[in-house]
């Protein structure tokens, strides 16, 4: 299979960087198009053998599998430019740009072209993105094939279009409420004593700790705030003084914030 990522930046460079890491996928069977050259050293230190040229768009027609990671409102330009190059009807277009939907995708390419809209997030540069799928045009054989690309860069999941709005307040914004989440927690712990880089050793791991015990037990999180809150305890106290504060409220309110249809 081979792969042509448009877009060397965050998320493009991450893409490439992956799979290579991941081992299953040969990294001379990828091509990187870097528009300005800045991201060139950053990739081949990734590895050597992966293509990365600068404003070269050769790639696209004989690529298996095209990755649009540019800017949302310079993928009209991009497809439209290099609509030539890309005439494999068997050819399938994912773009991982917020907003684009699946119609622009086959308006700007073709109405019969097999196009996927993807909603990874930043955690993808270490194999951990949660990503979700959408497809147009897509048979089952094209869906498997751009699922395995995205469940070697962390848990991949098809899903409808309409629900992307809300997947990507929750994991693509969600993963930005996390380090929120985290960097109070540890001027909460710096402020009582704890010097910063401890504070951010512990809540990274009691973290990783909630997350393995989640998915362990398959429980509601509920279930487990029950177990370590007991009667007139410090749980309970800290628990009921954060949601007088307006917790619960507050991450709700975000996420419905960032939930643009």
């Amino acid at each position: 299979m081979k792969i042509t990522i448009i877009g060397a930046g965050n998320m493009g460079g991450a893409i490439a960087s992956g799979l290579v890491v991941s081992g299953s996928v040969e990294p001379q069977n990828i091509t990187v198009i870097d528009h300005r050259g800045e991201n060139v050293p950053r990739l081949k230190a990734v590895s050597d053998s992966l293509n990365i040229v600068v404003d070269d768009y050769t790639s696209l027609s004989n690529a298996d599998v095209v990755i649009i990671a540019v800017k949302p409102w310079n993928v009209e330009n991009v497809l439209k430019t290099h609509n030539s190059s890309l005439s494999n009807s068997d050819q399938l277009i994912v773009s991982v740009a917020a907003v684009v939907t699946l119609a622009q995708l086959q308006q700007w390419t073709s109405p019969n072209k097999p196009v996927f809209r993807v909603v990874p997030n930043t955690a993808i540069a270490v194999r951990q993105s949660m990503t979700y799928i959408a497809s147009q045009q897509a048979d089952k054989n094209q869906q498997n094939q751009v699922f395995r690309i995205f469940s070697l860069l962390g848990k991949a999941e098809f899903v409808e279009e309409k629900m992307i709005p809300a997947i990507t307040s929750l994991t693509s914004c969600g993963i930005a409420f996390a380090f929120r989440y985290i960097r109070a927690s540890m001027e909460g712990g710096i402020e009582m004593g704890v010097y910063p880089a401890q504070a951010k050793k512990a809540v990274l791991q009691t973290l990783r700790g909630a997350i393995e015990l989640l998915e362990a037990t398959g429980d509601h999180p509920e279930a487990e705030i029950d177990k370590v809150t007991t009667a007139g305890g410090i749980t309970i106290k800290g628990l009921n003084e954060m949601e007088h504060a307006g917790f619960t409220s507050s991450v709700i309110k975000g996420l419905k914030a960032s939930n643009i249809k």
